[in-house]
């Protein structure tokens, strides 16, 4: 049974073939997290309790659900009367969660392994105010007003000559200087972007929003 579970998670995920013996999760973007979700809300884990059914043991969270943003939180797995996260117990890299924790939740409605898309990426804790990924704080999180780019590196800073007015055709470059002496009428090559494609509204609200927007884009 567990195996099965296992092999039903790869071949949703990642298209594994039925032979493969491991549970392979592609990398997703937030659009393809949220049309691939059966069920978006923003809720609150409950405390786990473990659940015996048959040779199979589940780990499982109720939900508190405080907003839908897709689907039908009745249609997730119930714990006495309530929407709830079913962890295949004892799956290795299985996501670290705890109660009282509130996060969007990107869900398939079916008891899988893990029932979070991405097994681990469609779950964005939400943390003094800030939306995170899984793993990060709201300390760590980057902060778009700080002027950083998301990958940590400081911004790149113009060489002081680099404002200078370049010397005339036919002029030799100054000797010591930095950067090469382009034709008249050259542009400089454009910088390389510090835009992280895989940023994230780190605004609840603005994340919603983001949510809905991904589910309806072609």
């Amino acid at each position: 049974m567990r195996r099965a579970l296992t092999l039903l998670t790869a071949l949703v995920l990642g298209g594994a073939s039925p032979g493969a013996q491991a549970t392979y999760v592609p990398l997703l973007t937030l659009t393809q997290q949220a049309k691939r979700a059966d069920v978006i809300v923003r809720a609150t884990l409950g405390p786990p309790t473990r659940v015996k059914e048959g040779e199979v043991t589940w780990l499982v969270y109720p939900l508190t659900v405080v907003e839908t943003i897709a689907g039908d939180p009745a249609s997730l797995p119930q714990l006495e009367g309530k929407p709830a996260l079913y962890m295949l117990a004892g799956v290795e890299d299985l996501p670290e969660l705890r109660a009282g924790q509130e996060a969007f939740w990107l869900l398939y409605s079916r008891r899988m392994d893990s029932p979070i898309v991405g097994f681990s990426q469609g779950v964005y804790p939400i943390e003094n105010g800030r939306v995170t990924r899984l793993g990060e704080t709201a300390n760590t999180a980057p902060d778009p007003a700080a002027g950083t780019n998301t990958a940590g590196s400081a911004t790149p800073t113009t060489p002081a000559d680099a404002a200078a007015t370049p010397p005339a055709a036919g002029a030799s470059a100054t000797p010591g200087a930095s950067s090469p002496t382009l034709p008249a009428g050259t542009a400089p090559p454009p910088a390389p972007s510090a835009t992280d494609p895989n940023a994230i509204e780190r605004d609840p609200a603005r994340f919603r929003d983001a949510l809905r927007a991904a589910r309806g884009a072609q």
